[in-house]
């Protein structure tokens, strides 16, 4: 409510009205009510009084006529005492000690409300009952000795015997008649001092509430910007000081308000030039914000540009360098041609390296969300840097905390590129000793976990002064460094932003000559359901192991590993204590696990590999040294197992348990035999001579038929003629492009539903969401990788058709992508789902029965969660809905439509996941023992 209506409604006058007035009257009240009913008991104890006066002798008088029972003389007795007080008695009346009427003064019409109504035994003294108007006295009459005279009516005779009682009515009128007097004179004082009150009251609002009014007048006109309003007339005590006060401040206030004035028209005149100005500024500033779109698109069409025109050319040199390795050339040869790759590959490295800072400063850069093996993800990183530790003799060990959890999700792509670039850039600064890599758990919730990651190097370090430029673009810590190992200076950038972008910190500590240690956290989401094949790991309780390995960092790990599968080892760091226990050892050992490291020549290497092969029947070398020849020639030939270091614990584990495994190392390079063609005909699009031949060249190695164009419009004229069972197309080309063929071909040919893959050198993502939203099924980067090759012709090929379901209930090509197009993963992504429905459907129709609003937001919410990588687009939908509305508080009951809808879909997706599951099992079995997948 307003203040002002406040102030209207409850007015200081009505205030003193109510401050001065409501003592005085409920002080007026309380007195002249306690004062009326004071008189009022006096009055009924007064008739009390009176009435036992008259009563008591009455029954000491009584006695004589009532044992007499002479009824005329004790009438005449009752008859004139009520004459004596007729104004106040109104009858009188005697009962006998059987409780009957002996004798009254005159008749009464209803004698019945004298008589006493409990046990005469019970009436011991005068007692007193109100009826109406009236008063009633009722008094024992006792027998008494002709001597004895009682001193009152409560003193018994010798032998006490009650005669009966005397019963006397009083007439009340006359004392209700003095109370309502008493009353009618206490309103009358009360009102009279109220009056007086009014009086004094009114006087002092006169002089003092309207002066004050007339002050809120006053300021109530100033408040609305009257300032010349003054107060008038002469006023008592402080209420004429707060007069002049106000009339001071009015004063004050105008003036203020006339300087306040010139200062606005100033101020004014000054923004109206400041706004001119700010108006030239923005123009300027949309000028600036135009051009520097145009800029930016310019700049990813040049990096879109750039990237075709170097990928282009590479795909040539890389690919063509790849068959010529295929074929007889003496080692010269090859080592060139290997040079060459490795300097295009190197190229195509830092191609990319542009393209995601790129991506990243455009803020494009979008990361993906899907479910991956951590150790695998990291060992396989590893395995493919660790060619470059070996060549420097550096000793490359991972170490991954037993407690780290190894199914989570995330964009598993970016944070292998995190680990390749901190690691390559360890080995690249360390010439000697060790690069470490650990891993811990840094904290964990039911959803998330946050990783800490180390990478340790014994390295040239970094000097303090230089260490603030390290993180910068195209930079390192000095020019001398970047003349030395060379680089583009944007790895440590990149990896930084991807780190920020991901939700975690990076940063490190580093020592010239001593080392550095890089580390990031990184939070990662916990999957809920493991990703490959768990091993039997309890297998390896109490097995003996004989492990031999001279270097501390290897050594504290891998033995950490074998104490955690509970093996009993035998450790040994020296080569005279491992040959001592190998020849004075009895009982053979279930495995030996030798480094190639610590051995004086080969024939040391080679005795101790028969003498630990005498004494086990699984010898395990551990093998990161450089020497090929050495592998080839003395390792290989006497172990049953090589191992190539850093060895991850799935992969250790594995060979343990199902020895023997194929060896991971790098085979000679040997003249491939050609694999048996697929008789496909197969439609090759290209304007670039040399892109063409190579990839004419590298399908016919695959299959029977293929048919080369060098432009769309030539593509569209084949695909009019011709079926194809598979078309690969490039995307920029002069006429006809890419995009613009693939719609031909879609709208009118022989080829309206071929598979068609886009081969291109366009590596920014929004080229390829075009590309792929265009028409086209798959995507193949240029430089063309053959393995990349065959696995795009053998998934559009062998792509099982599903009819027998909705798409939109199962859709196994949604499945592949959101596994990363892993088939025997997006299979078991898919059997965990099937193998939890059935309990997944009981909670919910338990939850859905009891209204179990908890219940049923957990397990839709762990629905929801599998759902997103198993391809079932419905469900994932109606979880998603479901799940939404239960965190709004929608009880369960009102949702009950949409639940018994999700129960369908999941019957659905039970059916159509068990056809799938059966259909593609075998098949994918036999791809992965054809080496296909």
């Amino acid at each position: 409510m307003n203040p002002v209506n406040n102030m209207t409604k409850y007015s200081l006058r009505s205030w003193v009205l109510v401050l001065a007035l409501a003592p005085t009257i409920l002080v007026g009240i309380l007195l002249g009510s306690y004062f009326t009913i004071n008189r009022f008991y006096e009055l009924e104890d007064t008739l009390v009084e009176q009435g036992s006066n008259i009563i008591e002798p009455l029954s000491i008088a009584s006695e004589i006529g009532l044992v007499a029972n002479d009824r005329e003389a004790t009438k005449r007795l009752l008859a004139a005492a009520q004459l004596n007080k007729s104004t106040l008695v109104k009858s009188i009346a005697i009962f006998d000690a059987n409780n009957q009427l002996f004798v009254t003064s005159h008749y009464h019409k209803d004698f019945e409300i004298m008589r006493y109504k409990e046990a005469l035994n019970t009436l011991h003294k005068t007692e007193i009952e109100h009826v109406g108007d009236s008063l009633i006295l009722r008094t024992p009459i006792f027998s008494t000795g002709p001597s004895a005279a009682p001193a009152n009516y409560d003193i018994q005779t010798d032998d006490g015997q009650l005669l009966g009682y005397i019963s006397i009515i009083i007439n009340k009128e006359r004392a209700l008649l003095e109370q309502h007097r008493a009353a009618v004179a206490a309103f009358i004082i009360v009102l009279i001092g109220v009056q007086l009150n009014l009086l004094f009251t009114f006087r002092l609002v006169k002089n003092v509430t309207q002066p004050i009014t007339e002050m809120v007048r006053v300021v109530a006109k100033i408040r609305e910007g009257k300032l010349d309003a003054r107060l008038d007339g002469n006023l008592i005590g402080e209420l004429d000081l707060l007069k002049r006060g106000i009339n001071a401040m009015a004063g004050s206030l105008s003036e203020y308000h006339d300087e306040m004035q010139q200062n606005i028209d100033q101020a004014t005149s000054d923004l109206r030039e400041t706004l001119e100005q700010i108006e030239i500024q923005n123009v300027e500033l949309d000028l600036a914000k135009k051009r520097a779109l145009e800029a930016s698109r310019i700049k990813s069409e040049f990096l879109a540009n750039m990237s075709h025109e170097l990928r282009t050319p590479l795909n040539g040199v890389i690919g063509f360098a790849r068959q010529l390795v295929k074929t007889p050339l003496h080692s010269s040869q090859v080592d060139y041609i290997k040079t060459i790759e490795r300097s295009a590959t190197n190229l195509l490295g830092i191609i990319n390296d542009i393209l995601d800072f790129s991506k990243l400063e455009a803020g494009k850069m979008v990361l993906e969300n899907m479910p991956f093996g951590l150790r695998e993800t990291i060992g396989d990183t590893i395995t493919l840097i660790s060619g470059s530790a070996q060549a420097k003799g550096l000793e490359l060990v991972v170490d991954i905390a037993p407690n780290v959890p190894d199914n989570v999700n995330g964009d598993a792509m970016r944070v292998c590129q995190i680990i390749n670039n901190l690691v390559g850039n360890a080995i690249k600064f360390t010439d000697s000793g060790s690069v470490m890599v650990k891993i811990e758990l840094q904290s964990q919730s039911e959803e998330q976990v946050v990783l800490r990651c180390d990478v340790v190097d014994t390295g040239i370090g970094i000097d303090e002064s230089q260490q603030d430029f390290l993180f910068q673009a195209f930079g390192q810590a000095d020019s001398s460094i970047s003349r030395r190992f060379g680089g583009t200076g944007l790895g440590l950038v990149i990896t930084k932003r991807l780190v920020n972008q991901m939700g975690g910190q990076i940063g490190f500590t580093s020592s010239p000559e001593k080392g550095s240690n890089f580390w990031f956290s990184l939070p990662l989401g916990l999957g809920q359901f493991q990703i490959g094949d768990s091993l039997p790991l309890e297998k390896l309780k109490d097995k003996t192991i004989l492990f031999y390995e001279p270097r501390v960092l290897t050594h504290a790990v891998l033995s950490r590993q074998l104490n955690q599968w509970d093996t009993k080892v035998t450790h040994h760091q020296h080569i005279p204590s491992l040959l001592t226990t190998l020849n004075t050892a009895e009982a053979p050992y279930d495995y030996v696990l030798l480094s190639c490291h610590g051995f004086s020549d080969s024939g040391q290497l080679v005795s101790t590999l028969n003498l630990a092969k005498t004494k086990t029947d699984c010898l395990v070398v551990l093998y990161d040294c450089q020497e090929q020849d050495a592998l080839t020639q003395f390792i290989r030939p006497n172990a049953d197992v090589v191992l190539s270091l850093p060895v991850s614990e799935h992969q250790l584990a594995r060979n343990l348990l199902y020895p023997p495994m194929e060896y991971d190392i790098i085979a000679p390079v040997t003249v491939a035999t050609p694999a048996a063609r697929q008789s496909l005909t197969v439609l090759a699009v290209d304007d670039n001579f040399a892109n063409l031949k190579l990839i004419d060249t590298l399908l016919s190695e695959l299959v029977t038929t293929v048919i080369a164009v060098n432009s769309g419009d030539e593509a569209v004229k084949q695909a009019k003629t011709r079926t194809f069972d598979l078309i690969f197309m490039d995307i920029q080309m002069p006429g006809t492009d890419g995009i613009s063929a693939t719609k031909q071909i879609r709208q009118g040919s022989m080829n309206r539903n071929t598979p068609i893959i886009a081969v291109t050198a366009h590596a920014i993502a929004e080229e390829r969401e075009l590309i792929l939203g265009s028409g086209m099924d798959g995507y193949l980067p240029k430089p063309i990788d053959e393995e990349a090759l065959k696995d795009v012709i053998h998934r559009w090929i062998t792509r099982p058709k599903f009819t027998h379901f909705d798409l939109h209930t199962l859709n196994w090509d949604l499945c592949l992508t959101q596994a990363n197009h892993k088939a025997d993963l997006a299979l078991d992504m898919l059997r965990m789902l099937l193998d939890s429905l059935p309990q997944t459907v009981t909670t919910i129709q338990t939850a859905l029965s009891q209204n179990d609003h908890p219940v049923m937001l957990s397990t839709i919410h762990k629905l929801h969660g599998a759902s997103c990588y198993c391809g079932v687009p419905t469900t994932q939908r109606l979880c998603q809905e479901i799940e939404s509305a239960l965190k709004r508080e929608t009880a369960v009951e009102d949702l009950e439509p949409e639940i018994l809808e999700l129960l369908d879909e999941l019957t659905k997706v039970e059916s159509a996941a068990n056809q799938v599951i059966s259909q593609l099992s075998a098949e994918i079995t036999d791809d992965q023992k054809n080496g296909l997948l």
